[in-house]
């Protein structure tokens, strides 16, 4: 289980890695693909610090300045390598509360997904935000990523 998760936030971590240097050359990064790519990074920082039972840095819809994106990532990445190294059980019952103060429970496996599907739900997004733009979206498929 931990070598999957690894591979999937390796996966994660380079889709977004494009993204972040496609956008630090842009001109003028769309408002919406920010606020969408700042909203990628919020959540995948908010899931980790709630697999790690510790309170959140950053709200879910704070934008970011692009500058910023590559640092936000970086320890996202590694905060999510930490959690996978140091797991003993994939099922053990992670209590959260939600940005509406509402209490949840999940499995660590089930959050730590949750990120990965969230980021890819939220590229695919951002793929229209490219187009929209006039530029070309970058194949960031999970095939791509292991040929």
């Amino acid at each position: 289980m931990k070598a999957f998760f690894n591979q999937l936030f390796d996966y994660n971590f380079q889709c977004n890695k494009k993204l972040i240097t496609t956008c630090q050359e842009m001109e003028q990064v769309p408002e919406q693909l920010a606020m969408r790519f700042s909203h990628i990074l919020n959540a995948h920082h908010i899931w980790n610090a709630r697999a790690m039972g510790k309170p959140s840095e950053f709200s879910v819809f704070q934008v970011h300045p692009v500058s910023g994106w590559a640092d936000i990532h970086y320890e996202n990445q590694r905060t999510s390598f930490d959690i996978t190294t140091h797991a003993d059980d994939f099922e053990i019952r992670i209590d959260y509360e939600d940005s509406e103060g509402r209490l949840f429970t999940n499995t660590l496996q089930d959050i730590l997904f949750h990120i990965i599907n969230h980021s890819t739900h939220h590229r695919g997004q951002i793929a229209i935000d490219f187009r929209t733009a006039g530029k070309e979206p970058l194949p960031l498929d999970y095939i791509f990523y292991k040929r």
